[in-house]
C-alpha cells in the first residue's frame, strides 16, 4: 500500500524550470509529483547549487529532459511513499544525489560499477530535481542524512562531497595532494583530507587572493595560483575547475607515478601536451558519477571528521542569482536554495 497526502491531490508547488538550455530558469506553479512505485516524496528543505546545474542550464551536457526541474544535492522530508516503498518512514530526513536510477542488472551494476551503467538516470538531468518545494525519489538512492547537520549545511554534501570524496578515493594514499579549483567540492576535501592526515595544496584561479586565504583557513599547507609551481611534488592532483589546461599544468606538478583525476563531469578540451608530462608512469584518469558504496562511507565519515559546510543561502526564487554567482567565481564555499 502507498501513503498518500492529505491535502488534496490538485495542489500545486513552486519550483524553478528549465525549458531552453542557455536561458534563465523560469518561476513556475507545477502540480505536485506523485510517487510511483519503490519513490518516495519529499517536501525539500534545501537544495546545494552545483556547478554541474550549470553546465545542464548552459546547455553544456546534451539532451536534458525538458521541461526540467534542476538540482541534485537535496535534502527532504519523506511526506509520501508510493507502492513498496519501506526504506524510509514518513517524517524521516534523507538525501538525495545526482546518480537517481540503475538498472541493476547490466554487467557495470552487477559488478560494482553502478556509476557506470548504460541506462542510469540522474536527477536534475533527466529525472526533476530539488529546485522546487517538493520531489519524488527512487528509494533506493536516498540516504539518511547525520542530525548533526543542518539541512544547509548537509545539501553540499550530497554532490560536492560524495563526487569528491570518489575523486579522492581515486587518488589513492596521495599524502601531498593537490586541489585545482577550490569550490564546493575542495572545500569539504581539504577536511576529509586533513582529517586522513594529508598535506593539501590549493590551487585558485590565478590573482584570487580571497579563495587562497579560504583554503588556508581550511588547512591548506600552501595555496596559490593554477600558474605557480608548489613548494613540493604532488603525490596526486584533484580537479574540480572544468578547465582542461589544467591536466598538463597538474602533470607537471606531478611525482612520477603520480595520479591526476578529473572530478567533474564537464571539462573544456584537454590541449595537446608533451609526453614527457605523462611519462614515468604517471595517471591521468576521470571520474564519472557516484555509487552507493561513496554515499554510504562518505556521510557516515563525514560526521566522524567533523566536516562543516561553507554556505550561502538563497530563496528559491533566487535560483538565477545563485547559478550567476557560481558562473562569476563570487562564491566561496556552495550556494544552496531553500523553498
Amino acid at each position: 500500500m502507498s501513503d498518500l497526502m492529505t491535502h488534496a491531490s490538485n495542489r500545486r508547488m513552486r519550483a524553478q524550470l528549465l525549458t531552453t538550455p542557455g536561458r534563465p530558469l523560469a518561476a513556475a506553479e507545477l502540480p505536485e509529483p506523485r510517487p510511483g512505485p519503490g519513490q518516495v516524496m519529499l517536501a525539500v528543505r534545501a537544495c546545494a547549487v552545483c556547478r554541474t546545474d550549470l553546465h545542464v542550464v548552459d546547455g553544456e551536457l546534451p539532451h536534458p529532459k525538458l521541461p526540467l526541474i534542476p538540482g541534485h544535492e537535496i535534502i527532504g522530508i519523506v511526506v509520501g511513499r508510493g507502492e513498496g516503498a519501506d526504506r524510509f518512514a514518513i517524517g524521516d530526513r534523507v538525501g538525495v544525489p545526482w546518480l537517481g536510477w540503475t538498472c541493476g542488472i547490466c554487467a557495470f551494476c552487477r559488478s560494482g560499477q553502478e556509476n557506470l551503467c548504460d541506462h542510469a538516470r540522474f536527477t536534475g538531468y533527466q529525472i526533476d530535481g530539488g529546485y522546487a518545494e517538493l520531489t519524488v525519489a527512487d528509494q533506493r538512492y536516498c540516504f539518511a542524512i547525520d542530525a548533526s547537520f543542518s539541512d544547509v549545511g548537509a545539501a553540499p554534501l550530497l554532490c560536492a562531497g560524495l563526487i569528491g570524496y570518489r575523486t579522492l578515493r581515486l587518488a589513492g594514499d596521495a599524502p601531498h595532494l593537490g586541489i585545482y579549483g577550490f569550490g564546493a567540492a575542495a572545500h569539504i576535501l581539504a577536511q576529509v583530507a586533513r582529517h586522513q592526515g594529508r598535506q593539501v595544496y590549493a590551487f585558485t584561479r590565478p590573482g584570487d587572493i580571497a579563495a587562497q586565504d579560504f583554503a588556508r583557513g581550511l588547512g591548506a599547507v600552501w595555496a596559490g595560483g593554477s600558474d605557480e609551481t608548489p613548494p613540493e611534488k604532488l603525490d596526486a592532483a584533484l580537479i574540480f575547475a572544468p578547465v582542461g589546461a589544467l591536466v598538463p599544468a597538474a602533470l607537471a606538478a606531478t611525482r612520477k607515478g603520480g595520479t591526476v583525476v578529473c572530478g567533474g563531469i564537464h571539462m573544456s578540451d584537454i590541449p595537446a601536451f608533451a609526453y614527457r608530462l605523462l611519462w614515468e608512469e604517471r595517471i591521468v584518469r576521470s571520474v564519472a558519477n557516484l555509487t552507493r558504496r561513496d554515499a554510504e562511507e562518505f556521510l557516515a565519515l563525514a560526521p566522524a571528521a567533523g566536516i562543516t559546510t561553507t554556505t550561502q543561502t538563497y530563496p528559491l526564487a533566487d535560483a538565477n542569482r545563485a547559478l550567476s554567482d557560481l558562473r562569476n567565481g563570487a562564491l566561496q564555499g556552495a550556494a544552496v536554495l531553500v523553498p
